[in-house]
């Protein structure tokens, strides 16, 4: 593939991505919960294979957003993991992760947490690359997208605020 063919826009289905993992006690703190920590490296894995499907490149954690833990997951459910790429930019991508808990038992399906994390693609040697731009097509999409953008002004507005503080130090 040439490497102009990655540029060229995609749509926000390109990028969907699910996956599953069963709770086991190893995952489990002592009280048979999910271990916080162990979630997010999950998340953290459903939103790398969104922007890779999206990028179709090598991509490192650039950032994760706010994360709350909305219900206790225990041993022996499965989590189930959606994510797709929200927005790309230059070299970086938002990538919206929902996690769900399903009872092995029951079938039923309880929201656990919402994330959003910020993707770079890079190059084997670590080197950013360039990524195509997303084509939201649905309503919930182009809401996402639009959403994205407030998200990245924000971050970028509290960088700005970080760095401004840290030289009054």
């Amino acid at each position: 593939m040439e490497p102009t063919e990655n540029l060229n826009p995609r749509p926000v289905s390109d990028s969907i991505s699910e996956m599953v993992q069963l709770v086991l006690p190893n995952d489990a703190n002592p009280l048979g919960a999910l271990l916080g920590g162990r979630l997010m490296h999950w998340i953290d894995i459903a939103g790398a294979l969104a922007s890779h499907r999206h990028s179709r490149s090598y991509v490192v954690t650039a950032s994760t957003d706010h994360l709350d833990f909305l219900i206790p997951v225990r041993v022996g459910d499965l989590v189930i993991f959606k994510s797709s790429v929200n927005r790309a930019y230059s070299s970086s991508m938002e990538v919206g992760i929902k996690v769900w808990v399903e009872s092995y038992f029951t079938g039923e399906r309880r929201h656990v947490s919402s994330a959003y994390l910020t993707f770079v693609a890079v190059d084997r040697h670590g080197r950013k690359l360039p990524v195509a731009p997303v084509i939201p097509e649905t309503p919930e999409e182009i809401r996402r997208f639009e959403d994205a953008g407030r998200r990245r002004e924000l971050r970028r507005a509290e960088k700005l605020r970080k760095a401004e503080a840290a030289s009054r130090s």
